[in-house]
């Protein structure tokens, strides 16, 4: 399953580059995706059902299938990528293991049958048709203009990296075992049919990616077939396999991932640094000295009670001040998500008119990218998102 971007720091570098050398989009049916702002995509995302019921009865709870039926969608779905991509692609020097693996499952495991370095089409056509292998496309937004319109405005939705993959597979095959992943996952059925099984989590909200055997699992919670322009949603942690079903030529698939390592747990782990950091500095208890040897103690029971109440103090002063502030969590977000989708126009960016005086108001043409960052003095520093204008003596940070 796609990670959070694999990362989207490289991958930003040869955006533009690989837009001019390598634009692949199909002659697009009308979107029938809003790409008005974050929410209104999420919305036609998931149309018909409304973000509220969305997150009041699905998200990090149970699957949600909308099988739609609508030939327009499934135009659309289509235009996102097709097979008979892949062997422009190909000729673009695509490389085994960073943009593509092969894959079978065979007895409940998965078989990768990765050459090495870069991708003959005939190999992987061959690959396809006789040994019944999935192919597994990483990063498709690389190449397909739409589906980064997509990426980057679900990015801005969740705060959180948005990552895809594409996945073919032969009729009659499986490219996957049974498995459950650290992402809240979004199926969008581009071509064919798909026959998926989920299973109840043995691990829920899972935080790492796990091979669950047929044993285990028991009998699947839902079974259906996808067909072009239908949605699955599942959380992370719901055991998943799907397959070809006989009779069906190939399925294509986009898998679209989000909220990797994005939970409280991870947060804490990444705030909770600096609340030490900062509270020590006015907080003596926090500057004692650890008893003598208890580094090589193993009952620490009198250490642990006294380490219960300094946790006590860093949760009255963290009520107090309201300020829990994230650290590396926020950097990999600005600096991996996807910039803004320019197509092959970088006019956009060109500045024009008059510059801007201390006094004038500016106004954000990528909002959603931008963190406004007003620093009146350097002791008190105040980072805010915002929608609107510049205020004097800000400074303007891209996302």
């Amino acid at each position: 399953m796609p990670k959070k971007g694999g990362k989207h720091a490289e991958m930003g570098k040869e955006m533009h580059t690989q837009c001019k050398r390598a634009k692949m989009e199909a002659a697009c049916s009308p979107s029938v995706m809003n790409f008005e702002n974050p929410a209104s995509l999420f919305e036609s995302l998931i149309s018909p059902v409304k973000q509220e019921v969305f997150f009041r009865e699905y998200w990090e709870q149970k699957p949600l299938l909308v099988q739609r039926n609508d030939p327009l969608v499934a135009a659309y779905y289509q235009s996102l990528f097709q097979l008979s991509d892949l062997k422009e692609l190909c000729s673009q020097g695509l490389c085994y293991g960073r943009d593509i693996n092969i894959c079978r499952c065979v007895n409940g495991r998965k078989k990768v049958l990765n050459k090495e370095g870069k991708v003959n089409y005939m190999q992987l056509k061959k690959d396809f048709d006789q040994k019944k292998a999935t192919i597994q496309f990483h990063q498709p937004q690389r190449f397909k203009e739409e589906l980064w319109k997509i990426q980057e405005k679900l990015e801005c939705y969740f705060g959180s990296l948005v990552g895809s993959n594409v996945y073919i597979t032969p009729q009659g095959s499986q490219g996957l075992p049974p498995h459950y992943d650290d992402v809240e996952v979004f199926i969008l059925q581009l071509e064919g049919e798909k026959h998926w099984r989920l299973y109840k989590p043995t691990v829920h909200l899972a935080r790492e990616y796990n091979v669950e055997s047929e044993e285990r699992i028991g009998n699947p919670t839902h079974e259906f077939v996808l067909k072009p322009g239908d949605l699955l949603y599942f959380p992370r942690g719901t055991i998943h396999q799907a397959d070809t079903p006989p009779g069906i030529a190939y399925s294509t698939h986009v898998t679209i991932s989000t909220y990797q390592n994005n939970s409280w747990g991870d947060f804490l782990l990444d705030a909770i640094p600096g609340l030490v950091f900062d509270t020590a500095k006015e907080d003596l208890a926090l500057r004692k000295s650890i008893p003598r040897q208890l580094l090589m103690q193993v009952d620490t029971g009198d250490s642990t009670k006294k380490l219960s109440g300094l946790l006590r103090r860093l949760a009255d002063r963290l009520e107090n001040t309201r300020e829990l502030r994230s650290s590396d969590m926020k950097k990999d977000f600005i600096m991996n998500r996807l910039p803004p989708c320019l197509g092959c126009d970088s006019d956009t960016l060109t500045p024009g008119g008059k510059l801007p005086k201390i006094d004038s108001k500016i106004r954000l043409q990528f909002r959603d990218h931008a963190i406004i960052t007003v620093e009146p003095d350097q002791e008190n520093s105040v980072s805010i998102m915002t929608p609107a204008s510049c205020a004097q003596g800000g400074s303007v940070g891209w996302g």
